[in-house]
């Protein structure tokens, strides 16, 4: 049975991985006090006792505000743990997938109508903190350790909660609050890609036969968020009068951080476009909500 590193155990994605792909292959999560991240010899140590053949290191300070208040901890985390990461997957011979962000998009230059979808090739500007130590986080594991695949991940959501302490996504969000809320309002200039995080861990298993490189790794959409779920609301005969438009988000600029595909799809990995996902998720959850 091949051996699988998993780093941020105890997050939103670590922790699906861990329950996804368990039994078929020998899992480690170490916590922090087993393995930290920004320290080469105590990631050294934890390659050299457990060997793994893969590993996913999804192990960041994620939420913006908390990088930009935590400024050289998150960048010694993000850019420092990742860097490491990298290196001894690149020693110890495992397949590293390195967990980024479709943030680092976000920059001055893709703020206006009809910069998405993004591909990876491009030149990448990052305004906030955390972009720009995801983008820095890339071109050092990349230095270190050229066969890592780094998968460029968007905004994830599940049906189900795992861990009764992590914070609500998108969908949760969005079926919580139509339980208590009679308005519901969505940006119209924000467009992103919103993905199903379920089907990210399931295309990681390919993922790990990719050659090193960036890789978009999520669901395409070329709607604006506010638009997406009108017409999730239409598919599934929910109440699109619920729904108004938040204009203030981002305004008044256009941020269209969506990512293309071309590249996953020429290795045989796809996903399920944002609409189709959350039309899926939400087919059998609320059932009530039909007029």
């Amino acid at each position: 049975m091949k051996r699988l590193l998993v780093t941020g155990a105890s997050g939103f994605l670590g922790s699906r991985v861990i329950r996804f792909y368990d039994g078929k292959y020998e899992i480690f999560a170490p916590s922090h006090a087993q393995m930290d991240i920004t320290d080469i010899g105590s990631v050294k140590a934890v390659f050299e006792n457990f060997r793994p053949d893969l590993v996913v290191h999804g192990a960041a300070i994620s939420d913006l505000d908390q990088c930009e208040k935590e400024r050289e901890r998150s960048w010694k985390i993000n850019v420092d743990g990742s860097r490491n990461i990298a290196a001894m997957a690149f020693q110890f011979h495992a397949k590293c997938l390195l967990c980024s962000s479709d943030q680092v998009y976000f920059g001055k230059d893709r703020m206006k109508e009809g910069a998405g979808p993004h591909n990876e090739d491009e030149v990448t500007d990052p305004f906030n903190l955390y972009g720009q130590g995801k983008k820095k986080a890339e071109e050092a594991s990349l230095l270190e350790n050229p066969d890592c695949a780094i998968l460029r991940l968007s905004w994830m959501y599940d049906r189900e909660t795992v861990n009764g302490q992590e914070h609500g996504d998108f969908f949760r969000t969005l079926i919580s609050d139509l339980e208590t809320a009679d308005k519901l309002s969505f940006p119209v200039y924000d467009v992103r890609g919103i993905t199903d995080v379920n089907e990210v861990i399931r295309n990681m298993e390919k993922a790990w036969g990719l050659p090193g490189g960036i890789y978009n790794f999520g669901s395409p959409n070329d709607r604006n968020t506010y638009e997406t779920v009108v017409r999730m609301f239409q598919a599934l005969n929910w109440d699109v009068g619920r729904l108004s438009k938040n204009e203030q988000a981002f305004a008044p600029d256009l941020r269209d951080i969506s990512m293309g595909q071309k590249k996953v799809n020429d290795n045989g990995i796809f996903f399920s476009t944002t609409l189709e996902g959350l039309v899926r998720n939400g087919t059998n959850v609320y059932k009530s909500l039909a007029r």
